[in-house]
């Protein structure tokens, strides 16, 4: 290749050195992120801007192009060097602290904003992560006057009522954004995020069956778009994790163990999911496992949850910290508390339940798992204690803590404490369960005049309740019975004939014939010819069965003797077979190593017993006055040895032990 010119290579030189016009710069700048290729479009932007400084619309490609490389600190490294300039980045600040984590800092940048559908979508997904649903609702419902057509956006409306406890409201919801939830629709929309949250409110709504259908049609529709974009197999169940977790845990409500359990094991160990659902399936297994392989459990946990550098607080994994809601948090830290407590970790569980007294200062739950730790130490008082002052200070939140406090005092036998506190839950007051337990602490106290007025107040309730499934007749037979026993015949009287005017029941007339045989025997006889006539009665003289002395035992007939050896043989042959009974949290499914058959027998007759050998070495030998191994004498063993034998035969006086030479010589010398 001949040599290039001094005035080609002068030429080119010049164009090198002439400036690119702006124009032309913005035209690579839009080719390069309409290709996706944010890191060019930075270099392009820093072009730009050396050649027309503060350029804003630059300055925004730049600071979007980095936030789309995920490279966040570049992203607000560029917005503070923009600050002197008059551009508004107060949007994408957020959004920068938003992907970092920083959510208060975010949701502070956009108040005052004006509110635009991205002010309001930004802002919807901060209160989610904030766990603050009802507000995220308020800017979901603010953002319908955009009429915003996105699929994005109506899935995470559907999503933001899952967690906000509105499950109940999807469909109407979807019905008014257009959304067809139907089999056929989804695949039509090849949308599998849309029919995994549809499922997740059907499971909200426990209607187990129709879940079960949602996520296998997201299974298949998501399979179909990863495959469709030339996804691994590998990739596909990392992508489709979240489905599966969710599809094993409608398996463990609706009893099918197994199968959950499998599902659950296979994204464990093969670790082919997201953090998020990993951490979701991790905690379901242990709670299908319960108390068994506790070390095991409590050491998978301990993987997802690290100390903070603040004292007494906690925090997830950084992979975690900002993808589990509220919910699966405490479900996490509940499981860890409660292992700790089995593995008997005592002071563990104080310092982690202490750090989540100060994290969930509006939740129960640290509270509760409070004063789970305080019963395992068999301080019930403490319990008691703790959980009673969070219900005065909270009344309104304070339901669970009140059941758990009655239950704790029920066991420990303080059963005043335990009806004050069922008393105190206004809403199931009046429910079956609420009131039989309310009047059986009564009479356990000797009480029975609360007891009744427990099952008045009921009644009342009752009377002028409009629901369809009406307890009335249920509160009023056994008020009546419970007031018979007690010896309040006219109450009982009068409970039986309502009954009777109210519901026509034979069974109460019965009870009102007999118990105003004691009170009123006029009443007794007008309601006694209401009673259908009992067959076959007719011809019996009642006069003279009367005068009788009563009737005789009936006494069977003796079948012969054959006849009673084939009954006890049919007896023998018709005798059922019961299932096995197996001790408390044993599996058959997983028994574990067999136990040792031999484990009843004495050690000496086991088949593994080997009986400790003699050690020979001890014996003495050697002259006598010789030093044993253990120090004695052989002296003392011979003399041992005829000590011995004396019990066998009269002992002779012994002669004198003769000296050695060396003391008879010693002798001599002195």
């Amino acid at each position: 290749m001949p040599p290039k010119s001094k005035a080609a290579a002068a030429a080119a030189a010049a164009a090198a050195a002439q400036p690119v016009a702006v124009e032309d710069l913005f035209t690579t700048l839009h080719r390069h992120i309409e290709a996706g290729e944010f890191p060019q479009a930075v270099k392009v932007a820093d072009q730009v801007l050396a050649a027309a400084p503060g350029d804003e619309d630059a300055v925004r490609c730049k600071v979007v192009a980095h936030i789309k490389s995920d490279a966040i600190e570049k992203a607000l490294a560029a917005i503070r060097a923009a600050e002197r300039l008059p551009i508004d980045l107060s949007y994408c600040k957020a959004y920068c602290y938003y992907r970092q984590n920083k959510l208060q800092e975010a949701l502070d940048l956009l108040k005052g904003q004006e509110e635009t559908s991205a002010i309001l979508q930004l802002e919807s997904q901060i209160y989610y992560r904030l766990g603050r649903m009802n507000d995220c609702m308020n800017s979901y419902e603010k953002l319908q006057k955009f009429k915003v057509e996105s699929m994005d956006l109506k899935i995470n409306i559907i999503a933001a009522l899952v967690a906000a406890g509105r499950a109940s409201e999807v469909q109407a919801t979807m019905k008014a954004q257009k959304v067809d939830l139907s089999s056929r629709a989804l695949r039509d929309t090849r949308s599998f995020e849309l029919a995994y949250n549809s499922a997740c409110s059907l499971i909200e709504n426990k209607k187990y069956s129709e879940a079960k259908e949602q996520l296998d049609l997201a299974k298949r529709i998501g399979k179909e778009e990863l495959m469709v974009d030339e996804y691994g197999d590998d990739d596909i169940e990392y992508e489709l994790a979240p489905v599966s977790a969710q599809l094993a845990y409608v398996h463990q409500l609706q009893g099918q163990t197994q199968e959950a359990m499998e599902t659950y094991n296979n994204i464990t160990s093969r670790n082919l999911a997201d953090p998020s659902s990993l951490a979701v399936a991790t905690t379901n297994l242990i709670s299908l496992k319960g108390t068994r392989d506790a070390a095991d459990s409590l050491r998978k946990l301990s993987r997802l949850i690290e100390k903070s550098t603040a004292p007494n607080q906690l925090q997830l994994i950084e992979s975690l910290e900002s993808k589990l809601s509220p919910r699966q948090k405490e479900a996490l830290y509940s499981a860890h508390v409660l292992l700790l407590l089995h593995a008997n970790k005592i002071d563990q569980a104080h310092e982690f339940v202490s750090g989540l007294l100060g994290m969930f200062q509006d939740s129960t739950f640290p509270v509760l798992l409070q004063a789970a730790v305080h019963v395992r130490e068999k301080k019930v008082q403490k319990a008691e204690e703790v959980l009673s002052q969070y219900a005065e200070k909270h009344p309104e939140n304070s339901k669970g803590v009140l059941l758990s406090l009655a239950q704790i005092a029920a066991s420990a036998n303080h059963f005043q404490i335990a009806a004050d506190s069922l008393s105190k839950i206004v809403d199931i007051q009046h429910m079956p369960a609420t009131v039989a337990t309310l009047v059986a602490l009564k009479e356990r106290l000797g009480d029975s005049n609360g007891a009744s007025s427990v099952l008045d107040s009921a009644i009342q309730w009752w009377k002028n309740s409009m629901t369809e499934d009406n307890k009335l007749e249920v509160f009023m037979r056994e008020a009546a019975t419970f007031k018979l026993n007690h010896g309040r015949d006219e109450e009982a009287c009068q409970l039986y004939e309502d009954l009777v005017k109210s519901f026509g029941s034979a069974e109460a007339l019965a009870g009102l014939v007999a118990t105003s045989a004691r009170t009123n025997l006029e009443k007794a006889e007008q309601y006694e010819k209401k009673l259908k006539p009992l067959p076959g009665l007719k011809g019996i003289n009642v006069e003279s069965l009367e005068k009788t002395s009563g009737a005789r035992p009936f006494e069977a007939p003796k079948p012969m003797e054959q006849d009673v050896t084939d009954e006890v043989k049919k007896q023998k042959a018709k005798k059922r077979k019961r299932k096995p009974r197996y001790p408390k949290g044993f599996d058959p499914a997983n028994p574990g190593p067999p136990p040792d058959p031999e484990r009843w027998l004495p050690k000496r007759e086991r088949s593994s017993y080997r009986p400790k050998r003699k050690d020979k070495r001890a014996q003495v030998r050697g002259a006598q006055g010789a030093v044993s191994r253990d120090g004695t004498s052989s002296a003392s063993a011979s003399s041992s040895s005829k000590a011995n034998q004396a019990t066998k035969a009269p002992a002779a006086a012994p002669e004198p032990p003769k000296g050695s030479n060396k003391s008879r010589k010693k002798k001599s010398r002195s």
